[in-house]
């Protein structure tokens, strides 16, 4: 069965669209491969995280995946600070990486314009150890973002030199993986863009949400004047209403509100209204399996030990393997 790695940023709450992005992606492949899924807390070094904080982010976003279907039996999930071979297979790669190519990284370009006080050495050497995430496991699929596709291709270049200078086809050349459908545009609540956490917390609505939170939030969300004149086209705030309507509301509600505001006769507030109780009601369940597994600090160590254990046993003999092609070996 081809491998699939993929990493877990721990950057905080997950929100709704993480839920139909990602993790809706991640569900969906587990079925399909040998999936292995890390919280990537080494990468998250690069911003110097307070240990409280680094602690609470990785409990919070491995209790948050697994509520959301994420499944330790179905798929390889482990913190990546527990496998300590990818930090020596980090260290081999870097010597095969040229410092010319790390800074035409476009990810690490943004990061001197944007954080000009914290250009650290982790922030150049970032795509070497993604390439020692990817190809620890022998990974042959990548689920990557359009952001991530120049590392990957490094990725690539970083496998193709080790094989090329050690003579032996010894790591596949890992692919882009698709998502096997239609991405889900989830919107936010500003009236344009996407829901993410950068622009704000009124824009996400985040999983974890009380009911209270969710509707303080949708009734915040931006529209506009309403429609003066039967089947005028809605403005980019509207229209992410009512696509957010289409995740959560059963289709008879969502035409209800097409057909009023077709005949000029919505009222936007009754409409949020409508929105917040459905989005709090498709929520509930998943808020309940977050504090559930929150509450089961144990529950979690078991499923981390497990995950600890089986990441190891790739890791190690990819490792294993590595250092003999590199040529030590015990007298």
């Amino acid at each position: 069965m081809e491998i699939v790695v993929s990493g877990i940023r721990p950057t905080g709450r997950l929100h709704l669209g993480n839920y139909f992005g990602a993790v809706a992606n991640f569900v969906r492949l587990q079925e399909q491969y040998r999936c292995y899924f890390f919280i990537a807390d080494y990468h998250s070094l690069t911003t110097h995280p307070h240990p409280a904080d680094l602690h609470g982010t990785v409990r919070q976003v491995l209790a948050e995946y697994l509520a959301c279907g994420v499944d330790p039996k179905r798929c390889v999930l482990y913190r990546q600070s527990d496998v300590p071979e990818t930090a020596e297979l980090y260290l081999f790669l870097n010597m095969l990486a040229y410092v010319g190519e790390l800074e035409r990284s476009a990810s690490f370009k943004e990061k001197v314009r944007s954080q000009p006080d914290n250009v650290n050495a982790g922030l150049l050497t970032y795509p070497v150890l993604m390439t020692a995430d990817i190809i620890i496991h022998r990974a042959h699929k990548v689920p990557v973002g359009k952001d991530q596709t120049q590392h990957l291709e490094m990725a690539r270049n970083f496998a193709e030199r080790f094989n090329r200078l050690y003579g032996e086809d010894f790591f596949p050349l890992p692919q882009a993986l698709g998502t096997g459908g239609t991405l889900v545009k989830v919107p936010g609540l500003d009236g344009s863009g996407k829901m993410g956490k950068s622009e704000g917390e009124g824009n996400a609505v985040f999983l974890s949400d009380t009911e209270e939170e969710i509707r303080r939030k949708v009734m915040r969300a931006v529209t506009d004047s309403g429609p003066t004149t039967p089947n005028q086209p809605m403005s980019e705030p509207v229209q992410n209403l009512f696509a957010l309507m289409k995740l959560v509301s059963p289709p008879e509600t969502v035409s209800h509100y097409e057909e009023a505001y077709r005949a000029c006769t919505i009222r936007y507030g009754d409409m949020k209204k409508q929105l917040a109780a459905d989005m709090a009601a498709f929520t509930a369940p998943i808020r309940e399996r977050i504090a559930y597994y929150l509450n089961n600090d144990s529950l979690l160590r078991d499923i981390l030990e497990q995950g600890q254990e089986q990441a190891r046993a790739s890791a190690s003999a990819t490792v294993a393997e590595v250092r003999r092609l590199i040529g030590f070996r015990k007298f």
